[in-house]
């Protein structure tokens, strides 16, 4: 949050760090209107790719897929601020690190919810454990966000998709 938001914004303004602090009530305010329009605006083609996809094994490899796009396209920084931040730093406080993890905890949320339909629908075998699955893909989309941020290129994120999905058919074929 110190390292980019306010410098960026200063310079491109020509104002003053705190007087856009003031703008936006505290620093802390910035950044969570700044993690809200990040989720609005970059986060959504991902979820749309998941609650549009016709089966749950298809949305969980859209998502992951358009997560990838976003994550190296070479318009925007590198990862995923969500993600990211909380590496970076905010973690020195916990008001912003239990905003994070909410934010993360909605992506995992949303994921499950699609799980959760697709066991309904019937496109996964009833004993699938959709908790798991939605654990383990966020897990795989959390790390694909460092992996981007470390230099890995969309081929290498496919590399990462390709793998998870297998493992995906396994875990929902029963197979611990």
């Amino acid at each position: 949050m110190n390292a980019t938001v306010a410098p960026s914004s200063a310079r491109r303004c020509a104002t003053a760090a705190p007087s856009i602090y003031a703008c936006f009530g505290s620093k802390e305010q910035l950044f969570r209107q700044a993690v809200e329009l990040y989720a609005a605006t970059y986060g959504m083609p991902p979820r749309h790719a998941m609650e549009s996809a016709p089966t749950a094994r298809e949305a969980i490899g859209a998502m992951l897929g358009a997560n990838a796009d976003a994550f190296t396209d070479p318009a925007t920084p590198p990862g995923c601020m969500v993600v990211l931040a909380s590496v970076a730093g905010s973690g020195k406080n916990p008001d912003l690190q239990a905003f994070l993890a909410d934010r993360r905890q909605d992506m995992h949320a949303a994921i499950l919810a699609r799980l959760r339909r697709g066991l309904a629908d019937g496109d996964l075998p009833a004993q699938t454990d959709a908790a798991a699955l939605a654990t383990y893909a966020m897990t795989v989309l959390q790390g694909m966000a460092l992996y981007a941020r470390d230099g890995a290129t969309r081929a290498d994120l496919q590399t990462v998709i390709t793998c998870a999905m297998a493992a995906l058919d396994h875990a929902a074929a029963g197979h611990p």
